[in-house]
């Protein structure tokens, strides 16, 4: 059975999960544009900042990289239904992990240049001084794909064999239910917590187990439900009742997110709640718009095929090309709409360019930046 519904979902071109990946990336993009204009201590600050842009950008923080996750987890198992272990580890060596050191030491140093322009004396000094400190910065989605990728393969395996069917078949029967997929949330907000309460939970890096187990069963759960096609299909389904469940738990968001609630229960109490009502958000804005993309994202355009392709390199150098031009860009007398409107263009711009005009065309800078070698057939 298991087997039928994997044969299933190999042999099916699932457009949503492009869709999803580039409109995600895009809004990763604008989340770091916004940066330095939020308040945030970011590595480039603005003087003036904006509240309002900050209750936004808080809210669609619980919804990109989580379903990113997902989406990272369900091509997966596509990936490992079509290629051996070996070879979707090989692969993944060469399009995760050598990236990964390469955006370390060679795109990572110019934003502790810019952000602490008085530690170094040129962009060449900080080079010098961070170029083998390997430190992630931006990058730490990275770090979470390689770990993730790697505990794919046994995971896969297990999804593949009977030990599986009593998860499975419970799975499968909630998702014939209008919430029952969204009752999983329970389970997340559960591990979430007990992690943040019980753990180290600092930081962006896979040592934080609160956040790598968060992303983790998104991550589990893309897999889970690219396993069987009845579970998949459930979201599109479902897609009404599940944008209504999004627009409640958004409201119960922000009513939470709005109002002081200091003197009603201890600071410990709070942060559960907060971590629940984010974990509602990410789970619903999960279920709608997978949902959405599945019932109307069914093809691929050649402009979504090309920026797919350029979405790897786009997401290793954005951050980078952004910090170089606000570090400028603040300095400027001028509102927050001018300079994060000129942020905007000109990083996108940059970033475009460079991926399409100086990574895309050659196979030694495709290689390094995660991308597949173009093929030359011979005559």
């Amino acid at each position: 059975m298991n087997n039928e519904a994997a044969g299933t979902s190999q042999n099916k071109r699932y457009y949503e999960l492009d869709w999803l990946r580039v409109i995600l990336i895009f809004a990763v993009f604008l989340h770091h544009v916004f940066m330095p204009f939020n308040g945030d201590d970011w590595h480039i600050t603005n003087t003036d900042s904006s509240k309002l842009l900050d209750d936004i950008m808080v809210y669609f923080e619980q919804i990109r990289l989580p379903i990113l996750f997902f989406i990272a987890g369900a091509g997966s198992y596509l990936l490992l239904q079509r290629s051996t272990a070996g070879a979707f580890f090989k692969s993944k060596i060469y399009r995760l992990v050598v990236p990964f050191f390469i955006g370390m030491m060679f795109i990572v140093p110019p934003q502790e240049y810019f952000e602490h322009p008085d530690q170094y004396s040129s962009l060449l000094d900080a080079y010098y001084h961070r170029f083998l400190a390997f430190e992630p910065n931006h990058l730490w989605f990275l770090e979470f794909l390689i770990v993730f990728m790697v505990f794919a393969i046994p995971v896969a395996a297990w999804l593949k064999s009977s030990a599986s069917k009593l998860v499975l078949s419970g799975i499968t029967r909630l998702a014939q239910y209008r919430l029952g997929l969204f009752l999983l949330v329970a389970l997340l907000i559960a591990v979430r917590c007990w992690l943040q309460t019980t753990t180290f939970n600092e930081g962006h890096g896979i040592d934080n187990l609160a956040l790598s187990a968060f992303y983790g069963l998104f991550f589990l759960f893309g897999m889970i439900c690219m396993s069987r096609s009845s579970i998949w299909d459930s979201f599109a389904k479902h897609r009404r009742t599940s944008a209504v469940t999004l627009l409640l738990c958004s409201c119960l968001f922000y009513g939470y997110y709005l109002v002081d609630f200091s003197g009603y229960a201890s600071l410990q109490t709070r942060w559960a709640i907060w971590w629940a009502m984010c974990s509602l958000v990410s789970w619903s804005a999960m279920l709608t718009l997978v949902g959405y993309a599945s019932k109307y994202c069914t093809s691929s355009p050649e402009w979504l095929r090309t920026a797919n392709s350029l979405i790897f390199p786009f997401y290793i150098l954005h951050q980078t090309i952004i910090v170089g031009l606000a570090f400028y860009i603040v300095q400027w007398q001028s509102s927050i709409a001018i300079k994060s409107t000129l942020l905007l263009v000109l990083s996108f711009a940059i970033c475009a360019a460079t991926c399409y005009v100086g990574i895309r065309p050659f196979n030694l800078t495709r290689r390094l930046f995660g991308m597949k070698p173009i093929i030359k057939e011979h005559a």
